[in-house]
């Protein structure tokens, strides 16, 4: 009997001993609950956007009406889009985006392109963009009347790439922390000016109001460069899909974060244009350089600088937000060796694809450089529906081809459908409106990627691993980190 005993608690240590093994093995830990997920959400999408420039949307309609229609249209495709990705990212819970979806569909080379049009360009130039925005509002502040030096803004951009690069690098629960603090931060400005906008809409100022489809330009290339301008303010509805991996509960939590966070980002954007044309006649809004600040100067003087102040939390909150997701990309990019190897090691001490984020936030630094790359930004822009186009036609592609696959949300078949075509329509209404060479230069350093990946991936040439091995050792050694462990089925 104390044999049998003795052999029960050596099994039971066993068993210890395996279970601790399994939670300390080198891979990314389940640490986002519902209430990051949602934070990283609408901290994502709402960023510098919709406090700087909605006018955008409004000089491509021509009118108060059909711009807030157009507002709440874009909502609604993000929407479709974002359950479209949730059926996707509880089907294959795997981190990285569009990364995974378009490799389990179309196989490897679709899926390389992503990742290199992503990692090389679209995301890092993105996150440049944000922190560049966020130095401009704090340089402001020191530098009244006047624009303040370039070499300040670019300081201040580097210096905030710096630290969040190096957040998300200690800790992922540090980086979510951050993450819920601005968010929180930036909902108390989006309630500020809501709110101020329906006190005065109570107070009778409803003028700008009547007659608001009066002077509207309804043709079909404003319609999709007005639809093309308000997407790229929802951009980051598939946020989540860059950390499936990291989710408690992703069959829970994903498709709730979504349910919660895009519905209430919508409600904001549509009451805060609102509360804009409350204030700001048409023509005003139009001639305004950021129009929350003209807002805040006109409602909330003497107290109009929590305007700028608050906007510059908003942005770096994206930025945050944006860096946690992007590092997922190149870290699963580098897993299945599509991206350099060292790409996809993990801290020792901290569990964070720390060489990932490091290289997602050296290759933003070097977008700082140039001038000005807003340009560069518009004309990547519709690659990035070009690949939630393609994405999506993966969905309805599974369906078809992985029927085996567990689907725990499952869309209409009718929602992705309408998606792949508006996403075609998206891609297609700029080049046609406006045909220029550079969205065909951009097309072509698209497929410049095969240039790499047919030696490189598909053909592995022996010298060019000779190459990589050793700074593969460095990084190793530099930074504490080592390949994830294979997940055992």
């Amino acid at each position: 009997m104390a044999k049998k005993r003795k052999g029960l608690q050596n099994g039971d240590a066993d068993q210890k001993s395996i279970q601790s093994q399994e939670s300390n093995s080198m891979n990314l830990k389940q640490q986002v609950g519902l209430i990051s997920g949602i934070s990283l959400i609408v901290g994502t999408i709402i960023g510098s956007g919709i406090f700087i420039s909605p006018k955008s949307v409004l000089s491509n309609t021509g009118a108060i009406g059909p711009c807030l229609i157009i507002w709440a249209v874009c909502g609604v495709i993000a929407t479709m889009g974002a359950l479209c990705f949730a059926e996707l990212g509880t089907m294959i819970t795997k981190s990285g985006g569009e990364y995974p979806y378009l490799m389990e569909a179309f196989g490897p080379i679709p899926a390389f392109l992503f990742s290199w049009a992503s990692l090389i360009v679209m995301k890092p130039s993105s996150f440049a963009i944000i922190c560049l925005s966020f130095a401009e509002y704090v340089s402001a502040a020191f530098y009244p009347g006047c624009d303040p030096p370039v070499v300040v803004v670019k300081c201040l951009a580097a210096a905030a790439i710096l630290t969040i690069t190096l957040v998300n690098s200690l800790s992922v629960k540090l980086a979510s922390y951050v993450q819920n603090f601005f968010t929180a931060a930036k909902m108390i400005i989006v309630i500020i000016i809501i709110v101020s906008g329906i006190v005065l809409l109570a107070q009778g100022k409803t003028q700008n109001f009547e007659n608001s489809f009066d002077g509207a330009k309804i043709t079909a290339g404003g319609i999709s460069l007005a639809l093309y301008n308000g997407l790229w303010a929802y951009d980051g509805w598939n946020q989540l899909n860059y950390i499936t991996e990291e989710l408690k509960n992703p069959y829970r939590n994903l498709p709730l974060s979504i349910i919660i966070g895009i519905p209430l980002v919508i409600v904001c954007y549509i009451l805060i244009n609102i509360a804009y044309f409350t204030v700001l006649t048409p023509t005003e809004l139009l001639q305004s350089q950021a129009v929350a600040v003209t807002f805040g100067d006109r409602v909330l003087y003497p107290a109009s600088w929590v305007v700028p102040l608050f906007v510059a939390f908003s942005t770096i909150g994206a930025a945050n937000g944006t860096c946690f997701t992007s590092g997922r990309l190149a870290y699963v990019a580098g897993r299945e060796g599509h991206m350099l190897k060292f790409l996809s090691y993990i801290s020792v001490k901290r569990l964070t694809p720390s060489p990932a984020i490091v290289f997602y936030g050296i290759i933003g630094m070097i977008y700082i450089i140039p001038a000005d790359i807003d340009t560069l930004i518009n004309y990547f822009s519709f690659a990035v529906w070009l690949f939630y186009g393609l994405t999506i036609a993966a969905l309805v592609v599974m369906r078809f081809t992985r029927k085996e696959l567990k689907r725990p949300i499952k869309v209409p078949i009718v929602i992705p459908i309408i998606m792949v075509l508006i996403s075609i329509y998206l891609v297609l209404a700029p080049i046609i409106d406006e045909p220029e060479l550079a969205y065909l230069y951009c097309v072509l350093f698209i497929l410049s990627g095969l240039i790499v990946y047919f030696p490189f991936v598909h053909y592995k040439v022996k010298w060019a691993q000779k190459i990589t091995r050793p700074i593969t050792t460095f990084v190793q050694m530099l930074m504490e980190v080592v390949p994830p462990e294979e997940k055992k089925e």
